[in-house]
């Protein structure tokens, strides 16, 4: 019996620990083309993403620690141990960018912003029907300039969203996580 794709969007969950393997490369060309399909006011395609793989996410992780606690943000040693742990064992990072046209004016920062969030929708649900888990994390330096700059996001033209971590779930998948019903969020106007 196959899953219909409305199931696939009702059983999605975030997956924070994860371990290679990653998506193969075709895999996460899909997973990057899904993001193209996200609603765009203005075809600004605002979306910007950087690719972090093998040896680099622990240098990332260096850098971002060294650099939180130069930009003077509390770090326990112990919230470091926890981020070195984690990371350790994702396979890919993909950090989220908006890139702001400063020529545009006529459509708002939080439009392109919303369109980012569409793309990486996209993307997590793409993940998931792939049979990969994934966690969109705003941690690991996302409030830090001099991270948003090392991996080319410079504040000036971007808006650094954070990471997704994306690989296999350590953990075997449960049943659909409970959700709320839709209903206590809907009202109809009249």
């Amino acid at each position: 019996m196959s899953t219909s794709a409305v199931d696939y969007l009702l059983s999605r969950r975030s997956v924070k620990f994860v371990q290679a393997p990653a998506p193969s490369e075709q895999q996460l060309e899909q997973i990057l083309q899904a993001a193209m399909s996200a609603p765009d006011h203005g075809r600004l395609r605002p979306w910007r993403f950087s690719l972090i793989q093998g040896d680099a996410i622990m240098k990332l992780a260096d850098l971002s620690i060294e650099a939180t606690r130069r930009a003077g943000k509390p770090l326990t040693d112990e919230k470091e141990a926890s981020i070195r742990k984690w990371l350790s064992k994702v396979p890919l990072l993909i950090a989220i960018a908006c890139r702001i046209d400063h020529s545009n004016t006529r459509i708002p920062e939080h439009e392109r912003m919303l369109a980012v969030g569409a793309a990486v929708m996209n993307m997590l649900n793409a993940i998931h029907m792939q049979g990969y888990g994934a966690f969109w994390s705003t941690g690991l330096g996302t409030y830090v300039d001099e991270v948003n700059e090392a991996l080319g996001f410079d504040g000036l033209d971007y808006r650094f969203m954070g990471y997704l971590a994306v690989g296999t779930p350590i953990e075997p998948a449960t049943a659909a996580p409970e959700r709320p019903d839709f209903k206590e969020f809907v009202t109809e106007w009249k």
